[in-house]
């Protein structure tokens, strides 16, 4: 039996990390699939648990220079988003901590190297290198040590990494300011042991450059949590939503008891104003509740004895006592949560190609760094070039510039930070996407499929138009139509019966029902014979029907059902009944036009019918009389032809099709989250959400480009510049402590980049 695991990993810091953590997990023998989500933090890992454990999988991690954060599982609520909220704000606070340190210490360093530059006679007299050099690099050592201190991370993650073979960004930090300090001291060495007489070394110490460097990175990271702080915002808003305590009847008392502790079976009691805390089904009471927090839908909706209520949502009006049905993680709001923590965790196909890279990428920059010192020092020494500072000095600060402008942070971030915002923003609008994968393809799709009853249509058959023949009155031929058809399990006769009761008639007893199948029924009222049915039916009991026929005809056109009521073999009027349109159909259809998608319409009535219907709404294919089973074929035809097609559907006989095609799409509520065959649910059951989806599908990926391309082309870019490639042609060479500013802008882009989509409109 397969399982699934999600492991919450710490010491990552750059896709780098990604890569060597999915590599540790995936040679586990019995690890199907390891994807490592750099965003989140997390590895969402498919097992076989008869061949692997979990604590080999930990060991992986361990084994990789890594650790596994042990989680606590929760149910879903305030609790749960109060626990990732003080996570964060700790983590938050410790960076912050430490880059204040940091700066607190590395800023004086800074100070006085670059007014010395500019000139000696601008520092304190007693740090004047020309007279007291020992005291000038004493400072910048006793300054320089509570910086390496507060930037200890990159030293114990980095160096084991590196020793191991796995290196990541902290190697490349902790390589370039090792080198920057190494030097240092030893230049500073030489100072106090007095052999320095021309003041060479105690001018080109590096102290300064390798101490802003960790504190520029240290801000970097700082700026870069608060970011990722807000990519996470929608999930911890749905883990906000349920209540903490909940009313339940305990021996016919009321009892306020802790969410968790709510059992299924239970009678839970919630007064107006209060949120229901678990779903269930009414047993007492009525009221109307707000399902906006899940559904996105504004409009209360009425509930009554009998009616299923869900955990989160607000009960406005009335008191009511229900039977806990769903609780803890069964509850919709519950699946809602654990659909996008998975989603959020997975990988878009787009991201393949930035795994590709950070595989290979920092033993990359370690080799472009060598390349770089051989290449200056053989112009230093064998061609004699004049470098500033010296071959050695001008060598060592491109090494440096090389490992520092390196950043496979902002490549590890481009792809989940987007995917993390573009779903969460999804759920908000009660668009639910079960995978990065439907969110990349989605936008891809050419051509949508609707089923139509339940989909495009109410699925519930309504009166449509009463036509009074004879005399006779609409209200009158309904009544007596109904006072028959409500003995009739037939769905049109519920229609009938449903518009009777609508306008508040009275409808009388009738007797003799007989049901005629295939044509209609018969019954007798007030001693006349009645008849409602079919042409067959009227024609088998001699009812003339010439004056109805154009009605007839003209309202099976418009895709409805005409039905002939009688009285005593003398035609009275004709009901017509129809599945009606859903009230956003038509515009959702001209809104995928609009974005140069084709629609077709699949359903299993009849040619005429769908037809009509695919008039109204402007559908350009129209696949109709097709049997439940054969549904996925017509995607099949349709992929066949090319098209990279998404069905949309609203039940079980969907499935197939929904399988079939590139991108399934459910109509659904809150209990349908779980629906195995559909990538995205639409919870408000709205097909104009079919246009949002799309549109987040295309901002998302367009968002994930453009991240990308600026972490490639950050990278292409500035690993040459610093690696001097100007220098032979403008005499430029970029700073190392400016190359650390630049790459943690980079990171703080990528996310403040994807968090542009949360403005995005729909």
């Amino acid at each position: 039996m397969i399982r699934n695991v999600t492991l919450k990993i710490s010491g990552m810091t750059c896709a780098s990390c990604v890569s060597h953590v999915e590599k540790a997990l995936n040679k586990l023998e019995g690890v199907i699939s390891a994807n490592v989500n750099l965003a989140v933090e997390r590895a969402a890992v498919e097992y076989d648990p008869s061949q692997v454990k979990e604590t080999d999988m930990v060991t992986a991690v361990k084994s990789a220079g890594y650790s596994v954060v042990a989680e606590k599982e929760m149910e879903a609520g305030e609790e749960a988003a109060d626990v990732e909220k003080e996570a964060r704000k700790k983590e938050i606070k410790t960076l912050k901590k430490r880059f204040i340190w940091a700066a607190i210490f590395a800023l004086p360093i800074l100070y006085v190297v670059m007014v010395e530059m500019i000139s000696e006679s601008l520092l304190p007299g007693f740090l004047r290198p020309a007279h007291f050099p020992v005291r000038f690099a004493l400072f910048q050592v006793i300054f320089s040590i509570p910086v390496m201190i507060v930037g200890r991370g990159f030293y114990r993650i980095g160096l084991p990494n590196l020793f191991k073979g796995t290196p990541n960004m902290d190697s490349l930090i902790a390589i370039g300011t090792l080198a920057a300090y190494h030097y240092s001291f030893y230049a500073a060495g030489l100072v106090l042991l007095g052999r320095d007489p021309n003041g060479q070394y105690v001018r080109s110490l590096y102290f300064e450059t390798a101490a802003v460097i960790i504190t520029l990175i240290l801000l970097g990271r700082f700026l870069e949590a608060v970011s990722k702080g807000k990519t996470s915002e929608a999930i911890k808003k749905l883990m906000g939503l349920a209540p903490k305590m909940a009313t339940i009847e305990v021996n016919g008392t009321e009892e306020e008891v802790p969410i968790s502790e709510v059992q299924a079976g239970d009678m839970v009691i919630v007064k107006p104003g209060d949120k229901i805390p678990v779903d269930g089904e009414v047993v007492e009471g009525s009221t109307a509740v707000n399902e906006s927090m899940l559904t996105g839908e504004s409009i209360p909706v009425e509930k009554n004895p009998g009616s299923k209520v869900t955990g989160a949502t607000l009960n406005k009006t009335g008191f009511i006592k229900f039977r806990a049905e769903k609780v803890g993680k069964d509850t919709a709001l519950a699946q809602i949560i654990r659909l996008v923590e998975v989603t959020q965790g997975s990988k878009a196909p787009i991201a393949r190609l930035a795994d590709i890279v950070a595989s290979y990428f920092t033993w990359g920059v370690i080799g472009i760094a060598i390349a770089a010192a051989i290449v200056w020092s053989l112009a230093g020494t064998v061609f004699g070039v004049a470098l500033p500072g010296g071959t050695f000095i001008f060598t060592l600060t491109v090494v440096i510039a090389v490992l520092i402008i390196a950043c496979p942070c902002a490549l590890g971030l481009a792809t989940p930070t987007a995917i993390m915002v573009g779903t969460g923003k999804g759920a908000q609008q009660g668009i639910l996407i079960k995978d990065a994968g439907a969110l990349e393809n989605f936008r891809k799709i050419d051509f949508i499929v609707f089923d139509k009853t339940g989909t495009l249509t109410e699925g519930k058959p309504r009166v449509t138009d009463i036509i009074a023949f004879n005399n006779r009155k609409e209200d009158e031929i309904l009544r007596i139509a109904a006072s028959g058809e409500k003995k009739s399990e037939h769905p049109l006769a519920e229609a009938i019966v449903n518009e009777a009761e609508a306008r508040k008639l009275l409808l009388p007893e009738a007797a003799g029902f007989n049901a005629i199948p295939g044509q209609g029924i018969e019954i007798s009222l007030d001693q006349s014979k009645i008849f409602l049915g079919n042409e067959k039916l009227m024609a088998d009991k001699g009812v003339d029907i010439k004056i109805a026929r154009g009605e007839a005809s003209r309202l099976a056109g418009e895709g409805k059902t005409p039905m002939f009521i009688a009285e005593d073999n003398v035609l009275t009027g004709i009901i017509a009944v129809a599945d009606i349109l859903k009230e956003n159909s038509k515009k959702a259809v001209e809104e995928l036009h609009k974005l140069k998608i084709k629609v077709a319409m699949l359903t299993g009535d009849n040619r005429r019918t769908a037809g009509a219907i695919a008039r109204t709404v402007g559908i350009d294919r129209v696949l109709a009389e097709v049997l439940p089973e054969d549904k996925s074929n017509e995607v099949k035809k349709l992929q066949a032809e090319g098209y990279r097609v998404a069905m949309v559907g609203d039940g079980i006989n969907d499935a197939p099709a929904l399988m079939q095609s590139d991108v399934g799409v459910a109509i659904g509520a809150g209990t349908d989250v779980a629906m195995e065959s559909a990538r995205i649910v639409l919870m408000k059951s709205d097909i104009l959400d079919v246009v949002k989806a799309y549109k987040l599908s295309a901002a998302t990926l367009r968002n994930i480009k453009q991240n990308l391309f600026w972490a490639f082309g950050y990278n292409t870019i500035g690993i040459p510049v610093a690696a001097g490639a100007l220098y032979p042609f403008f005499g430029f060479l970029l700073n190392p402590a400016i190359a650390a500013a630049a790459m943690a802008c980079s990171s703080v882009s990528v996310v403040s980049n994807a968090l542009r989509l949360r403005r995005v409109r729909l």
